[in-house]
């Protein structure tokens, strides 16, 4: 006895095609003359889709409606639905740029294109409750020679930026606001470590103690990165008006990424007036009047912060001199200059001879120049010490006159106090 397999069981898709009516063997031999059976009708069809509406693209007033796929009509079952997560994006920030450009967690920028280490940093926000590491460092403000120590000791637990799973991180500092290249300080780069220690001290001169109340201090840990932009890792601010005069405070910090807002955009305006004061820089001058040659010894020590002339963001400034009423040719002196530098060092020494009388009539101006090899000279800014000189100018003329034989030094902001008017000057 043979067992038939039973027939397979009928399609579950929904295009189901009728079964063939075929008439069975017994049927036909038995009654071959019989009327045959109706058919039954066709199903009907799921979805009836002309091509024309097929491709057509619904436009209506709104939004634009997508093209109706073929996938639509004819969708695919799956056991278990999987909808395709969407896709991760990644913002990336830029280091904030400077004068008013852009400022916060990254100021800029610095600027682009710089081969030393300047470069714009970057970073990606989607991590932000992600561990930066910790950065340790002291600061101190030495007040009787207007400078602000700042000395980086080590960072901590680095988070890693490059393929290796490590980083090459250096320390940039900046005194916000106003923050540009003729005040950013940065330590050396260390390579390959996630917990570097730098013992490094940078100095800003040039402080005085009502920028201490007022300015704050920005260190930014950032990885350097020779083939594109170097990397922003976070960054602690300061405020210096906490730092007591003399006093040597250690911080041991943990880093953030501190994004710009309003407050501190409306900050920057209302201090935008001191901002602009310090736009041209500073300069040191002493003064000292020697009884025994009978003459005015004026020394140009350094200047600061001065503002940039060059399209590379920096100058190449020199300092010139003159007594006034002009003595003539020996009244009229220049220092060296110093190429590609916001804070030139000249410790440079002149010399009038002049009688203590005569002194105290004449006026001394002091301008800063930037240096263009065969173009016009710019002027960046200059100040004048005499008799009718005003506050720490006339105070610092005084001084000189009053303590003769003994060299006064003070710190003098730059104005357009002494533009000339021709280009060039002599």
């Amino acid at each position: 006895m043979s067992l038939s397999k039973p027939p397979p069981p009928p399609s579950t898709s929904h295009l189901a095609i009728p079964p063939a009516s075929t008439p069975s063997p017994s049927s036909s031999a038995t009654s071959p003359s019989s009327t045959p059976h109706p058919a039954a009708p066709p199903p009907p069809s799921p979805v009836k889709i002309s091509m024309q509406e097929h491709f057509a693209i619904n436009v209506c007033p709104g939004p634009i409606l997508p093209i109706p796929q073929i996938s639509d009509f004819f969708p695919r079952f799956h056991d278990y639905p999987c909808t395709p997560p969407p896709p991760r994006e990644k913002k990336i920030l830029k280091e904030e740029t400077f004068n008013g450009e852009t400022g916060g967690g990254f100021k800029e920028g610095e600027k682009k294109g710089e081969n030393d280490g300047d470069r714009e940093e970057m970073f990606d926000s989607d991590d932000e409750d992600t561990y930066l590491g910790t950065l340790e460092f002291s600061l101190l403000f030495d007040q009787e020679n207007n400078c602000l120590h700042c000395t980086i000791h080590k960072a901590k637990g680095l988070k890693a930026m490059d393929s290796n799973g490590l980083a090459d991180p250096y320390v940039k500092l900046h005194l916000l606001p106003g923050a540009s290249k003729a005040n950013k300080l940065r330590t050396k780069t260390l390579k390959n470590t996630l917990n570097p220690v730098w013992n490094e001290t940078l100095v800003y001169h040039g402080i005085t103690g009502a920028d201490m109340t007022t300015k704050t201090l920005r260190l930014c840990v950032c990885d350097m990165d020779r083939l594109g932009r170097n990397e922003f890792i976070g960054e602690v601010r300061v405020a210096l008006k906490k730092l007591k005069e003399g006093e040597s405070k250690r911080y041991n910090m943990g880093l953030e990424r501190i994004a710009q807002n309003k407050e501190a955009n409306n900050q920057l305006v209302e201090q935008g007036a001191v901002v602009a004061e310090e736009e041209r820089g500073r300069i040191l001058v002493s003064l000292c009047y020697n009884t025994e040659k009978g003459c005015l010894l004026v020394g140009i020590i350094r200047c600061a912060h001065l503002a940039a002339m060059d399209s590379n963001g920096y100058s190449d400034p020199f300092v010139k001199i003159i007594l006034q009423p002009d003595m003539g040719k020996k009244s009229k002196y220049k220092t060296t200059v110093k190429k590609k530098t916001l804070n030139p060092e000249f410790n440079e020494e002149f010399s009038y001879e002049v009688t203590l009388d005569q002194l105290a009539k004449k006026t001394l101006e002091i301008s800063v120049w930037d240096y263009d090899l065969g173009m016009s000279n710019d002027f960046i800014g200059g100040v004048e010490l005499g008799i009718n000189a005003t506050g720490q100018k006339l105070r610092h003329w005084f001084e000189c006159l009053k303590n003769k034989g003994k060299k006064v030094e003070y710190w003098h902001t730059l104005t357009q106090q002494g533009a000339p008017s021709g280009d060039k000057p002599d």
